[in-house]
């Protein structure tokens, strides 16, 4: 397949596990994703969550970027409102300088976490205008001299790094951000479908190279979708009822670790696939995935794919990673 084929990691712990546990077979998978050969892995910010240990994703990405080669890493996002600008250009500069030029900074307007979290590490503004403004700034920072444009602070960490920016968004108000600033648009479809095809319409139509911020000459797509490749169908379908418990958990407001996989006919909600947040999903054999993500790619014309896999069992989510590899590339 010609779109690339990248990895969204939040570090999942599974019941029983520590995070000290969870991060190293993360790094495990991170070592093995190098070898498959795929495109990126990003890491997303979450807190006060119990089951994720993606807190502190610069931290990750250097990790990440030590035990691999080739693979890109990034975070999938920073969500900024949670952190100040400059220290943002400052520990990604800091891993460019480290690691050269494989890291990816993608940037989010949501704390990615509760309210009373979100007050907690309150550092900068969510607002459109404000975020925008940051952007600059750390495009500044990134650039030769080193400098924000709305400020005299020079960071001298990051300086000539260039790291390149990712907006994401979940709706068309995301899209819309990333297209006016001329920026890559990495959309979460793969927990917020509902308006994959008009947000994709509005980044394209808003599109613009005109704006200072503007790193990219045309759009570039890349969605977010659940996959789970097991040896069968069947297989592949009961291990996703990890993920799936996950999200009703959430609905219910039940705060518990990744659980085992359970009979898929166990669980309620399964009558109206439609109206599920986890929809966009390909799961079951290879030939079963790779026809589904086939035809997200075809329907949606999106340039490359995230894919985001929960496993309790971490030799499940190897395995599907590697059948994934076998069967696209």
């Amino acid at each position: 397949m010609s779109v690339p084929l990248s990895i969204l990691d939040l570090v999942s712990i599974p019941e029983g596990a520590t995070a000290r546990e969870a991060i190293a077979t993360s790094m495990e998978s991170a070592q093995l994703a190098d070898q498959l050969g795929y495109h990126r892995l990003w890491f997303a910010e979450h807190h006060n969550t119990p089951n994720l240990a993606s807190s502190a994703t610069s931290l990750l990405i250097s990790q990440a970027a030590s035990v691999t080669e080739q693979i890109r890493v990034g975070a999938g996002g920073v969500m900024l409102p949670n952190h100040a600008p400059l220290m943002v250009a400052e520990q990604y500069g800091t891993l460019a300088n480290i690691h050269g030029d494989r890291i990816d900074l993608g940037l989010g307007r949501a704390p990615g976490t509760d309210q009373m979290t979100a007050q907690a590490l309150s550092r900068s503004s969510a607002e459109p205008q404000a975020f925008a403004q940051s952007i600059y700034d750390l495009q500044g920072w990134f650039g030769e001299s080193g400098g924000a444009h709305s400020t005299p602070i020079v960071s001298a960490a990051s300086a000539g790094t260039g790291v390149p920016i990712w907006v994401l968004g979940s709706t068309v108000n995301g899209a819309s951000i990333a297209g006016q600033l001329g920026l890559p648009f990495s959309l979460a479809s793969h927990f917020a479908p509902d308006q994959i095809d008009e947000a994709i319409a509005v980044y394209k139509e808003a599109f613009s190279t005109e704006m200072p911020t503007a790193q990219i000459d045309k759009p570039y797509v890349m969605a977010g979708v659940n996959v789970m490749v097991a040896d069968t169908d069947e297989q592949a379908q009961r291990e996703f009822t990890t993920v799936e418990q996950m999200f009703l958990d959430i609905r219910q407001g039940r705060s518990r670790k990744i659980q085992p996989p359970v009979d898929p006919e166990s669980l309620p909600g399964q009558a109206n696939p439609e109206q599920s947040m986890l929809r966009i999903k390909a799961v079951g054999s290879p030939q079963t995935v790779k026809a589904q993500l086939g035809e997200f790619v075809e329907r949606t014309g999106v340039d490359e794919l995230i894919t985001v896999t929960y496993a309790f069992d971490p030799a499940v989510r190897q395995r599907s990673l590697q059948l994934l590899a076998e069967t696209w590339f």
